[in-house]
């Protein structure tokens, strides 16, 4: 299974895993419109940045199928537009809207772009997956060397791998960014054990990350979110791995909230800290990510109320602060150049620097 597909039974629609109800019940929803692909985007029931990218991709595909003669141009440039608006901070998505602006301005008819647009999303989708996969091979290697080294000195050694929010499969197509190199490295024979930071306030850690790395029979544990830095400190976490949405041409990286002062704690402690990420997530007009990444700031109804099971196993949500008690909810933060270890992206590994991106990607510093 994949986290998007277009819909056999249905033209001009796709399917998705509405990552809302996870981990307690597998929902699969029918997207036929724009307006229902932005709302899940808004909404999140998709989210991670190359699911969005690949998520907007389709939603302007499907909008070709209920454009009309005459109009269709003007109409799917105002999708373009209200795609755009649905998260700020992801810069995939507007690689994504991009890559479909171009395919809409050269097509002469509404039966082109309709052709067009949806062979480009599937294309779009193909390439994510591709893309992970090869983030995973590159990731791979840093694994294979810690694993050597810790094992010359123990033979039933384990790689501990920390990751914050979810960079897995259900945030991108498949495979996913922080997540490939584990996968690659379990299915190598490789031991790893990964401790899975719960991520307050939407709690994609708990319910997402650790939901996959179960499916997958990789060996995890469930942490608090402040719990990162006491393990590091007593040689507990050998290399922190995370995903990111926006990385500016300098290695500034955005990503969910709470990031930063796992790489604070990462530095202080000697663990190498690595942002796995596709060249799509790099935003090269960008050299200042503190100042010049938008920061989402969320409904404080994510930070006052939390939801899961019962212990009779019925869903509920609770407030968990007094009854009118302000909240603020900011979707990320951002982890400053100096302190990533590097990157681990389709390319190969990098450093986190201005010169590190640019001759990985071969642009001009």
């Amino acid at each position: 299974m994949t986290s998007i597909w277009a819909n056999s039974e249905m033209q001009g629609s796709v399917q998705l895993i509405d990552q809302r109800y996870l981990p307690h019940q597998i929902v699969v929803e029918t997207i036929s419109t724009l307006d229902e692909m932005a709302k899940a985007i808004e909404e999140m029931h998709v989210r991670g940045a190359p699911l969005i990218g690949v998520s907007a991709a389709w939603g302007i595909a499907i909008a070709a199928f209920h454009a009309q003669e005459g109009e269709w141009r003007m109409q799917l440039e105002q999708g373009l537009e209200r795609l755009a608006r649905t998260r700020p901070t992801a810069v995939n998505l507007f690689w994504a809207l991009d890559r479909q602006r171009n395919i809409l301005a050269g097509a002469q008819s509404l039966e082109g772009a309709k052709k067009s647009l949806w062979n480009e999303a599937i294309q779009i989708q193909k390439d994510d997956v591709a893309i992970c996969h090869r983030i995973g091979n590159s990731g791979l290697v840093l694994l294979q060397d810690i694993f050597a080294e810790k094992r010359a000195k123990d033979q039933n050694a384990v790689v501990n791998i920390l990751t914050h929010c979810n960079a897995g499969w259900l945030a991108c197509v498949d495979y996913g960014t922080a997540t490939a190199p584990m996968y690659l490295a379990h299915q190598a024979g490789i031991p790893i054990h990964v401790w899975v930071d719960e991520t307050r306030p939407r709690n994609q850690g708990a319910k997402l990350t650790a939901w996959e790395l179960g499916q997958h029979g990789i060996k995890h544990t469930l942490i608090p979110d402040n719990a990162g830095g006491h393990l590091m400190q007593h040689g507990m976490v050998d290399i922190v791995i995370t995903g990111a949405d926006r990385v500016t041409a300098n290695g500034d990286a955005a990503n969910k909230i709470g990031t930063y002062l796992k790489a604070l704690a990462a530095k202080d402690n000697g663990v190498p800290f690595y942002i796995a990420m596709p060249e799509s997530t790099i935003d090269w007009t960008l050299s200042d990510g503190v100042r010049g990444i938008p920061i989402e700031t969320r409904s404080e109804h994510e930070v006052r109320y939390m939801d899961g099971l019962d212990c009779n196993g019925l869903p509920h949500e609770i407030l968990i602060c007094p009854e009118g008690t302000q909240a603020v909810n900011y979707g990320f933060d951002v982890t400053p150049a100096r302190l990533i270890s590097g990157f681990i992206t389709e390319q190969g590994l990098c450093e986190a620097s201005r010169n590190g991106l640019a001759n990985l990607f071969g642009r001009e510093s």
